[in-house]
C-alpha cells in the first residue's frame, strides 16, 4: 500500500480476504477521550489502541509520549490482530496527525505494510459509508517488533540538525513563536528549527494536499536534501505526520526517510540547560 489510502481505496481493500486490520487512534490533546469517540460509532472491524496507553511508554524524562518499550508494543499490536503479513489501516479524527504516530510506530517495528486513512473518520462517515457500534474480537496477531525501521534522533542530535540540516517543529505557529505553550515547561523552539505546522499538510476539506503541493510547501520551507531533515513537535506525535507528509510529497523516501525526534519540545524543554529560541 502506499502511505496514504482513500476512503474508496480503503472500501476495496475491506473486501479483500484477509481484510486489512483497521487501528482506531482517535486522541485529543485535552480530549474528550478518544475511546468515548470509537464506542459512539467506527469504522467496521476497527480495533481501538490508545495512544497514551499503548502507543507511548508512560510519560517522563523522555518527554509526555516517549516511544513504547519494544514488547508492550507488540502485546498491543498482536491483540488488536496485526500479524507479519498484515496490511494495516491506521486512522484517528480527521487529518492524520495522530493516525501518524501508529503509522510512524509500525513502519519502526519494521513493519512496512501500513497506510493512514486520508481524511481519517470525519471522511468516511461524512461520505455517509458504514459505521458501528460493535465491538470486534479479532483473532491474535503474530507480528514481531524490530525497532530501528525508521530513525529517530536524541536531543544533542535535534541540536545539531537544526544547524546542519532543517528542523521542522510541527506545532501551530504561536507556540512555536513562544507566544503561549499550554503543556511544557517552557515556550519557544529549538533553536534553528523552522516551522512546519501539522495543519498545513491538509486543505479545507480535510484531506492531505496533493504530492507537488506538498513538495512546494517543504521546498519553500529550506528542505532541499532529504538526508538532511527531520521534525519534532510537542511529544512525538504530530511530528510523525510530517515525516508521513514528506514522504507523501516524495521530498524523502520508504527507504530514507526523515528522521524524528520523539522526545520533541516536551524533553526539551524540561531541560533548563537547553536554550530556547522565541520569535
Amino acid at each position: 500500500m502506499r502511505a496514504l489510502v482513500s476512503t474508496s481505496e480503503l472500501a476495496d481493500l475491506l473486501k479483500n480476504s484477509p481484510p486489512p486490520v483497521l487501528l482506531d487512534v482517535r486522541w485529543a490533546l485535552g480530549g474528550p477521550p478518544g475511546r468515548e469517540s470509537y464506542m459512539a460509532g467506527h469504522v467496521p472491524g476497527a480495533v481501538f489502541v490508545d495512544l497514551d496507553a499503548e502507543l507511548a511508554a508512560p510519560p517522563g524524562a523522555g518527554g509526555r509520549h516517549p516511544l513504547p518499550d519494544p514488547g508492550d508494543l507488540r502485546e498491543v499490536l498482536r491483540a488488536a490482530g496485526v500479524g507479519n503479513e498484515s496490511a494495516v489501516v491506521v486512522y484517528d479524527g480527521g487529518n492524520g496527525s495522530v493516525a501518524a504516530r501508529a503509522w510512524w510506530l509500525l513502519r519502526w517495528a519494521g513493519h512496512s505494510n501500513v497506510a493512514v486513512l486520508d481524511g481519517g473518520y470525519a471522511a468516511w462517515q461524512g461520505e455517509g459509508r458504514a459505521v458501528t457500534t460493535e465491538v470486534p474480537q479479532p483473532q491474535r496477531g503474530d507480528i514481531e517488533v524490530r525497532p530501528g525501521g525508521m530513525p529517530t534522533i536524541d536531543a544533542d542530535g535535534a541540536a545539531g540538525l537544526a544547524r546542519s540540516g532543517v528542523l521542522l517543529d510541527a506545532r501551530a505557529p504561536e507556540r512555536y513563536r513562544g507566544e503561549t505553550e499550554p503543556v511544557d515547561p517552557r515556550a519557544g523552539h529549538i533553536p534553528g528549527a523552522v516551522n512546519a505546522p501539522f495543519a498545513g499538510h491538509t486543505g479545507e476539506d480535510g484531506r492531505w494536499l496533493p504530492a507537488a503541493e506538498l513538495a512546494e510547501r517543504f521546498r519553500s520551507l529550506g528542505v532541499h536534501d532529504p538526508a538532511a531533515v527531520g521534525a519534532y513537535c510537542g511529544s512525538g506525535v504530530t511530528a510523525s505526520s510530517v515525516v508521513l507528509a514528506l514522504e507523501v510529497s516524495g521530498v524523502t523516501g520508504p527507504e530514507h526517510p526523515a528522521v524524528l525526534y520523539p522526545g520533541s519540545w516536551s524533553e526539551w524543554s524540561s531541560d533548563p540547560q537547553r536554550p530556547v529560541e522565541t520569535g
